[in-house]
């Protein structure tokens, strides 16, 4: 059985499973990269870059915080992104993993102020459980 090893040297090929798991679970476009060689990304359930970065990848390797923000460049260009970083046990980051944010690009106040009684009917459905 192969293991799973992170490092700030893992290749794309390394974060593959991870990222895999990500983007089935999610189904959303799925990217990572470590510390000090570019990563992968994933659409459609599809590998569709094997030597890549994005400019959030690089500024949460910078940081070591976890960002949202809309990159004005790359690929994911004018789209909400969430990039989380993956820490050793001395809490450096190693690796950075984002996917595209659907959360930040709904308009949640306006998406619920069209549905008022959803929050009634959740509760009643709760109930009738």
């Amino acid at each position: 059985m192969k293991d799973i090893t992170i490092s700030a040297d893992s290749m794309g090929s390394d974060l593959e499973p991870i990222v895999k798991a990500i983007h089935e679970l999610t189904g959303l476009p799925t990217t990572a990269r470590s510390l000090n060689k570019k990563g992968i990304r994933m659409e459609k359930g599809k590998l569709q870059d094997v030597e890549y970065t994005g400019p959030v990848l690089e500024e949460v390797l910078r940081t070591n915080k976890t960002t949202r923000r809309v990159p004005n460049e790359g690929v994911y260009k004018s789209m909400p992104v969430v990039v989380a970083p993956i820490r050793n046990e001395d809490g450096e980051v190693i690796c950075t993993i984002g996917v595209v944010d659907i959360v930040g690009a709904i308009d949640i106040s306006c998406t619920f102020s069209e549905y008022p009684g959803i929050i009634a009917e959740v509760e009643a459905a709760k109930k009738r459980n």
